[in-house]
């Protein structure tokens, strides 16, 4: 216990490397580096910020470590030191006396230091360790200890589609045709920030100059088998029908001219959660998207300061760093108080978020930093979906929405354009209606692209099956299955997804790509071509597919495509069969278990449960 609050120092072993401490976009990892713990929606450098800064981490030894706090923790992995003790006798006994280039400080393989952690304004902090023996035990019971993961429903795991901020009742429903019409499938449609009378603060209430029949407008749109998603920050302006109940229960700092509310505290999520349970949950509402709740120091400063207090007793900065978790607490309970399932996004979240329906998600990062956070995702209980916004060419749109589709949610997010950006990419043009010069070619490869994410969801619902059932991340690095491997510990470009499958994304602009094959025999999902483990492949840059390799052995479900998740179609599989089959499939839909089995050329079913298994593919 210091001053300054308290210290926790972890022992550290000779080549032990870190992952870890929630959703981070610019490194991998984290040996030797200084992180910071601390929310903040628009990190531009590797301090630490995060969208959903968690103080866990896992070590190659199948260590995992919860340092419980909601304050800025600093973790110094392995460079924070003693000060050195003796004199020397000669240089030769300190390694030479060349400068290091890399400024590495002299750790080098075999040293072994320590994990040092100082929590401000502490008098004390509790501290959990999750073993092993491997790493993704040490994850498992993290996720496990935050109360599992989740499994969300069919319609989450399809294709989401974000409208146009400025778009009416008239003009969703008239899009949300245009892709019946033209066979793009899709499962949910989101309303952006003018759905409402007000947003940046924001009133809760529907702006009916553009959506005039808002119970009508919900039910036409399930009547074509969408789901609506709205937007909302919590931020409540004075305007607001909440606004009486929430200002009590509010901290003393405003945000926009709105209040900013102590969820920290039951009776501000309670009121909150029963104003949208009453108002847009009976009403169908499938679910939200929660945004702002985000302490930038990039876009003006506008949220609310570390120094502002909440009825809950908790400061600005406990509040910055547990706001999208307890803010998600508050619309979720409604969703389990009356039954329902729901998948929703959120722009902040924490630590012990497994068990939460919420994918994090933002906007306009690169794309290998949207790749690289989603493999990081898997550390720390999150979810991350690396939405397709911004796209300089028709290569680039093409690569991140292949990106997207293995992803834990896919969605193209055109909030900001009226046509969807296969018609037309210059955000410009294409608000002012000018369509790209055979935008009907770009598409109908989008159309399969996003296909593939329809014929994907049986499988994505096992993983997520496992995730509920056993705590193992559907998303996850490669160190995490293969922590032996050290050739693994610096690969941030390529992720397992479930127990069998390997994404290896392609990045707009580069002719080829090195993948990293772990131990074992894989196949290539696509082709069937075998390739032997513990091997680098070099792949040609193509916009036909995105690298994807399997396990050999592996049954992957593949459905057929429809419209929608669990229409007609969607009950019709193919089990493609990699190798001998020996590894089976297993998916539990309606309390019963379909198992696709592979003896001697020959495929079985075991409970299909409402699936055809009509085809078995053997490839490879």
């Amino acid at each position: 216990i210091t001053q300054r609050g308290c210290i926790v120092q972890l022992p550290l072993r000779p080549n032990e490397q870190f992952y870890g401490l929630g959703l981070q976009f610019l490194s991998f990892a984290q040996r030797g580096k200084k992180k910071i713990a601390r929310v903040n929606a628009d990190p531009k450098f590797d301090t630490g910020d995060s969208h959903a800064p968690v103080p866990f981490y896992v070590t190659t030894e199948g260590i995992g470590i919860l340092v419980d706090t909601s304050r800025y923790a600093t973790f110094y992995f392995g460079d924070a030191r003693p000060k050195p003790a003796h004199a020397v006798d000669s240089l030769d006994s300190v390694g030479g006396t060349n400068p290091d280039p890399d400024y590495t400080h002299g750790i080098r393989d075999g040293d072994s230091g320590q994990v040092t952690v100082e929590v401000p304004n502490a008098d004390g902090v509790e501290v959990y360790l999750f073993g092993g023996p491997q790493m993704i035990d040490a994850v498992r019971r993290y996720n496990m200890f935050s109360g599992g993961g989740f499994v969300p429903p069919e319609w989450g795991l399809g294709f989401w589609y974000r409208m146009d901020a400025r778009g009416t009742q008239r003009s969703t429903l008239a899009l949300g045709g245009e892709f019946r019409e033209s066979k793009i499938p899709c499962d949910v449609i989101g309303l952006e920030t003018g759905w409402q009378t007000h947003a940046y603060s924001c009133t809760f209430e529907w702006n009916e100059d553009r959506f005039p029949d808002p119970k009508g407008f919900v039910s036409f749109a399930q009547g074509m088998n969408y789901k609506i998603n709205l937007w909302e920050h919590a931020f409540t302006h004075p305007a607001s029908p909440l606004f009486p109940e929430i200002a009590p229960r509010s901290g003393d700092y405003g945000v926009w001219g709105g209040l900013v509310p102590d969820f920290a505290g039951e009776p501000a999520r309670a009121a909150f959660g029963t104003y949208h349970g009453k108002t847009f949950i009976d009403a169908g509402i499938s679910g939200f998207k929660l945004d702002e709740c985000d302490n930038s120091d990039y876009t003006g400063g506008w949220s609310f300061p570390e120094c502002s207090k909440f009825p809950s007793g908790i400061d600005g900065e406990q509040m910055h760093n547990t706001f999208g978790m307890h803010y998600q607490m508050a619309l979720w309970n409604e969703y389990r108080n009356r039954n329902q399932s729901t998948y929703n996004l959120v722009r902040s979240s924490g630590a012990l978020a497994a068990p939460y329906p919420f994918v994090l998600y933002s906007d306009l990062y690169a794309h290998r930093d949207y790749i690289r956070a989603l493999v990081n995702s898997g550390f720390a209980g999150l979810l991350w979906c690396p939405e397709v916004r911004d796209a300089v060419s028709e290569e680039d749109l093409i690569r991140r929405l292949q990106s997207v589709v293995f992803s834990p949610l896919a969605m193209v997010n055109g909030w900001y354009i009226v046509n969807p950006p296969w018609k037309q990419i210059n955000r410009r043009l294409n608000n002012a209606g000018q369509l790209a010069d055979g935008w009907q070619k770009l598409e109908a490869r989008c159309r399969e692209v996003i296909a593939w994410r329809m014929q994907l969801v049986p499988y994505l619902t096992a993983a997520f099956q496992r995730y509920a059932e056993e705590g193992i991340p559907p998303f996850r690095a490669l160190v995490l299955d293969a922590p032996g491997e050290r050739r693994l510990y610096a690969v941030d470009d390529q992720y397992m997804i479930g127990d069998r499958m390997m994404v290896a994304p392609l990045f707009a602009g580069e002719p080829s790509r090195q993948v990293v094959l772990p131990e074992g025999d894989w196949h290539d999902f696509w082709t069937g071509n075998a390739f032997k483990g513990g091997s680098q492949l070099s792949v040609p840059a193509s916009t036909e597919k995105i690298p994807v390799y399997v396990k050999a052995g592996s049954i992957v479900p593949w459905a057929d495509v429809g419209q929608f998740a669990g229409s007609p179609e969607s009950r019709r599989i193919t089990a493609r069969v990699y190798g001998d089959g020996s590894l089976p499939f297993e998916l539990i839909h309606d309390q019963s278990m379909m198992r696709l089995n592979w003896h001697k050329g020959k495929g079985s079913v075991t409970s299909a449960s409402g699936y055809d298994v009509y085809a078995w593919q053997q490839l490879g």
